[in-house]
């Protein structure tokens, strides 16, 4: 097709004759909405662009964690809840009770197929319909991803992996049901068995193969993201759609391993790090982050407010409403959540209702004292009533007083944290995507709190407002900063299009402090983007660039002059006078 468009969507073969990178013939720019696992990437099969950014938002959010203080906000979750079940044993139960509730039937028509091919073979037929429902029930439990792709007699090594590795899980957690069982639905999905199938059952086989696919991604969406990401909560901001909270805290390394990866192979992939779908805006994970930042604070904190709470909770079902699980649930919300700016009456009579309603959409769909299959109206009005008792504005309310206080110290490093991902997405390999509203700090939790109308007007008039990114700074709290930053950088890669869309991904090694480093490059332009990764910002970061950089002189793009390096290469970083304590420098050839 001659009006097809060369999209460069799969850059991993290297160079071609003419220099330029390979290219595949598209007729569109195709993304794909693909939640990847850990060990998961896109068939390289597929003619798309990449996907719609989750295996960005995560790395990149985990790279903000701080390690050390994320263990001792685990401690701290454990001893606040008496939870101490691990998150892998959080999912298996999730998807154990969705298979139970909301898909015992396509679990009931799945061991019906299974029933028939397993009657086609005497070595099988002696399995019983219920024996291979309860197999099929303990492996569909212990899938972790969302699916395979198992289709026309074709089986990748991926999804046999994937598929090994669930089953050998159910055998395990039932060594005394027969291990044949889980043979033989193993063999099944991986096209083996039974042998000598005619074309009947060849079919039947087929079509049971699809049918497991097509309930295993619902199972994984409503297990995981639905409940278990309402039920374990150390630091909410990792349960996010794609992540993995049990994952921790990230590294530097991990994110610049990942940037390559998408550099290379999907260079047309979407970078992003909020959605429609996501549990927090990108603006509340950014401040519940600084969480493993302070987690003595935290810790000490957390539990005085449950003390001076306490009155506050009632019986329901001789437990308390809400749960301490709930109530840790609320803080954290409260704190990623809380008004930049003192509310008046009628606004804060509004943030009360956001967060009763949150926390009655949270608490059904962890599905453990509510739900909205069978809702506990006592519970709800429990939670509903602790929500408006520890929100009530008056100068008696001692918790109020305290939580202002505690969320004035850290309210600024979570802005930092915000423009510090906001970088890392506009400057990284890939194509970002800014969902309507986040041009401002926009603090919004999961839909339907995410669904109100954009004002584009506001968001025109504060990219006015300011005459300078670091005056922007200075009156922070207004979004000002965020949406300049973002118009500054957005010109950036409109002026240097072809730096953003084959530049070279390289990273710059940090010899002192915390951050990360990279640098963009192509025919004679480089883009260096640093960006601390904590509380300190870059105060005290010690770059040197790599040897075929350091002759280049490096202006801030973000900023006013020339950024000094010695004859090494190394740049050095104090506390930037104006606060904005990111750079993205550019040198040109011009």
């Amino acid at each position: 097709d001659s009006d097809a468009v060369a999209l460069p969507w799969r850059t991993g073969g290297g160079e071609s004759a003419d220099g330029e990178h390979p290219t595949y013939r598209l007729p569109l720019y195709v993304l794909v909405e693909k939640i990847l696992s850990a060990e998961e990437s896109l068939p390289e099969s597929w003619p798309v662009a990449g996907t719609t950014g989750y295996d960005f938002l995560n790395p990149v959010n985990r790279m903000l964690v701080d390690r050390t203080g994320m263990h001792e906000v685990l401690k701290t979750y454990k001893r606040f809840t008496g939870e101490s079940t691990d998150f892998g044993e959080v999912g298996r139960l999730s998807r154990l009770l969705i298979l139970r509730v909301a898909l015992s039937s396509e679990l009931h028509l799945l061991a019906h197929r299974l029933n028939r091919i397993s009657e086609r073979h005497r070595r099988t037929r002696d399995f019983t319909l219920n024996s291979l429902r309860l197999a099929l029930r303990e492996i569909l439990t212990c899938f972790s991803e969302y699916r395979t792709y198992i289709r026309r007699g074709r089986v990748s090594e991926r999804d046999s992996h994937v598929i090994h590795r669930a089953v050998g899980q159910a055998k395990r957690r039932n060594p005394a049901r027969d291990s044949a069982l889980f043979d033989f639905i193993r063999d099944a999905l991986l096209l083996e068995q039974p042998p000598d199938l005619g074309e009947q059952g060849r079919a039947e086989r087929n079509l049971f193969v699809g049918r497991f696919q097509q309930v295993t991604s619902p199972l994984v969406a409503k297990g995981i993201e639905d409940t278990a990401f309402y039920q374990y909560l150390p630091l909410t901001s990792l349960n996010e759609v794609g992540g993995e909270p049990d994952a921790g805290a990230g590294t530097v390394a991990e994110l610049h391993a990942e940037n390559l990866y998408r550099r290379e192979e999907r260079p047309g992939s979407f970078v992003t790090t909020t959605t429609h779908d996501t549990k927090r805006s990108e603006d509340v994970r950014a401040r519940i982050n600084v969480i493993s930042e302070m987690p003595r604070q935290w810790r000490s904190a957390v539990n005085r407010w449950s003390r001076l709470n306490r009155r506050h909770r009632r019986e329901v079902d001789g437990l308390p409403a809400p749960s301490r699980n709930d109530e840790y649930l609320l803080y954290q919300t409260l704190f990623g959540t809380w008004p930049l700016d003192p509310p008046n009456a009628e606004s804060w009579k509004r943030f009360v209702e956001r967060m009763q309603e949150y926390m009655e959409k949270a608490t059904r769909e962890a599905k453990l004292r509510t739900s909205w299959i069978s809702p506990n109206e006592d519970y709800d009005a429990g939670v509903r009533d602790f929500v408006a008792a520890v929100l009530d504005d008056n100068p008696k309310n001692r918790f109020l007083a305290e939580f202002r206080a505690f969320e004035e110290q850290a309210v600024d490093f979570g802005l930092y944290g915000a423009v510090a991902q906001l970088l890392l997405k506009l400057t990284s390999p890939g194509v970002p995507d800014i969902y309507q509203g986040q041009e401002l700090w926009e603090f919004r939790l999961v839909d339907p709190d995410n669904r109100r109308p954009v004002d584009f007007d506001a968001i025109e008039a504060l990219a006015e407002r300011h005459g300078s990114i670091a005056e922007a700074w200075e009156h922070r709290r207004d979004g000002a900063v965020k949406v300049m930053v973002t118009r500054a950088l957005l010109r950036l890669r409109a002026e240097h299009p072809e730096l953003f869309a084959a530049g070279d991904y390289v990273a710059v090694p940090v010899e002192k402090g915390s951050a990360v480093a990279y640098i963009r490059a192509h025919d004679g332009d480089a883009l260096l983007t640093i960006v601390g990764s904590g509380v300190e910002g870059l105060a005290g970061v010690v770059v040197t660039l790599p040897e075929r950089f350091r002759g280049l002189d490096w202006r801030d793009s973000l900023g006013d002059g020339i950024v000094q390096r010695d004859e090494n290469g190394t740049i050095a970083f104090e506390a930037a006078p104006d606060g904005v304590s990111v750079r993205v420098l550019l040198a040109t050839n011009d």
